[in-house]
């Protein structure tokens, strides 16, 4: 798969405000190792329909994505955290409240700060 968010961006994503994060044209979602949600972006909010405030302290993958609690998001997710290091690239389909709705997925954990990030291009 070929890389939709900029490597200027992922290298520096630990260092954006939320200003930042907010403006990029994609979705972007910072969790902890669990999946929880610390950060929403509005992107992502418009397109999945979800408030940022109603998003974030969430479980991504049971409370908020639950189509995505399964051997290939979650599995790869888990596997990056346990690995220490996560860069995947994958095609996707969402079907929690709304029509299949086909995008790309990007899970990333920075080496740097150890944070864990999942980037959706939404098609």
């Amino acid at each position: 798969m070929i890389r939709f968010v900029e490597d200027e961006t992922v290298s520096k994503i630990d260092g954006l405000s939320r200003a930042e994060i907010d403006s990029l044209p994609y979705g972007v979602i910072q969790v902890d190792d669990q999946g929880k949600i610390l950060i929403f972006n509005r992107f992502e909010s418009e397109k999945a329909n979800v408030p940022v405030k109603e998003a974030e302290g969430k479980t991504f993958f049971t409370q908020v994505a639950p189509c995505t609690n399964n051997a290939i998001f979650w599995g790869s997710f888990e596997k990056g955290v346990k690995q220490g290091e996560m860069d995947l690239i994958f095609p996707y389909t969402f079907t929690y409240k709304m029509r299949p709705t086909p995008v790309v997925v990007h899970l990333y954990k920075s080496k740097a700060s150890k944070k864990n990030w999942i980037f959706v291009k939404w098609k």
